[in-house]
């Protein structure tokens, strides 16, 4: 019995040792870990943030701007007359973690954000599926108050976590997961509710080499004046070297995350568009690697 024991226990350990050699072989035989990049091509899909990140020690200097409604017709040159900007740095802290800020001319906002990676796309060996990525940030608006008790800067301030999940599914189609929460402290409708949840999410097809379709869209859950409904942006992406050109049409005019989710007026799909476009100029601001 115990030489059968021993039999037994050498095998066990045998094979186990076999078993490790052939898992190191087959692994050795694997594609090394590849990050996969590009699922969309700027840090917005439009409005919304992207799982895309900016590189570490690179500033993205951004424009967004959005004109009246299209249906306003000729007297106002179909919204061209009306126009909303938005302004923005954002920094690489590192390649996972991001920082930016920005002003907005709708209700004169100021707004502020920090952007979390903590797991990236990849391939090979230790594949990674999707992309996972947390925004949170603050916004505050500056506009001349006409109330008898003037609101104070608590009072002006709104706040917004959002995750987002992604995946680039092949050379040409992207599209993300992206719920939103936004807590306003006095929203501008006394009756809205403070909270407002945001389903939603993006997508992206190249077309071209250069050229790709985007869109985004949320859909507000609580309580919010009847005027207000949900946003949804359709788009062009152009790439042009150290350039991302993004052509739009939206129902939004607010460009930050409290504006967007519960403060669009117009129902796309009554015609109620505004035509703009985004502009992102990427400038490296670290040290050149020696060659």
């Amino acid at each position: 019995m115990k030489k059968i024991g021993f039999y037994i226990t050498f095998t066990v350990f045998f094979l186990v040792g076999h078993a490790q050699d052939l898992l190191k072989g087959v692994e050795d035989s694997l594609p090394a870990t590849e990050k996969v990049k590009a699922a969309f091509k700027s840090t917005r899909v439009i409005n919304a943030h992207s799982i895309e990140m900016v590189a570490r020690h690179n500033l993205d200097f951004r424009i967004m701007h959005r004109f009246g409604f299209i249906s306003d017709g000729i007297k106002q040159l179909y919204g061209l007359d009306q126009a909303s900007m938005r302004i923005s740095f954002d920094y690489g802290i590192t390649d996972n973690f991001t920082v930016g800020f920005g002003r907005s001319t709708f209700r004169k906002e100021l707004d502020g954000f920090v952007k979390k990676r903590f797991l990236q796309q990849s391939k090979g060996l230790h594949a990674m599926p999707f992309s996972l990525v947390i925004a949170a940030g603050a916004v505050i608006y500056t506009e001349e108050s006409f109330a008898t008790i003037k609101p104070n800067t608590a009072d002006r301030t709104a706040y917004y976590i959002q995750l987002l999940i992604g995946r680039k599914c092949n050379s040409r189609f992207s599209f993300q997961f992206s719920p939103i929460l936004v807590h306003t402290n006095m929203p501008l409708n006394a009756a809205d509710d403070q909270k407002i949840f945001g389903w939603g999410g993006g997508g992206r097809y190249k077309f071209s080499r250069r050229m790709a379709f985007t869109f985004d869209y949320h859909h507000p859950v609580g309580k919010l004046d009847s005027i207000y409904t949900s946003p949804l942006s359709m788009g062009v992406d152009i790439e042009t070297g150290g350039h991302v050109f993004q052509l739009q049409f939206s129902n939004a005019t607010g460009m930050n995350e409290r504006a967007y989710l519960t403060q669009t007026t117009g129902r796309f799909f009554k015609g109620n568009i505004r035509f703009g476009f985004n502009l992102s100029r990427m400038f490296k601001t670290g040290k050149r690697k020696a060659a």
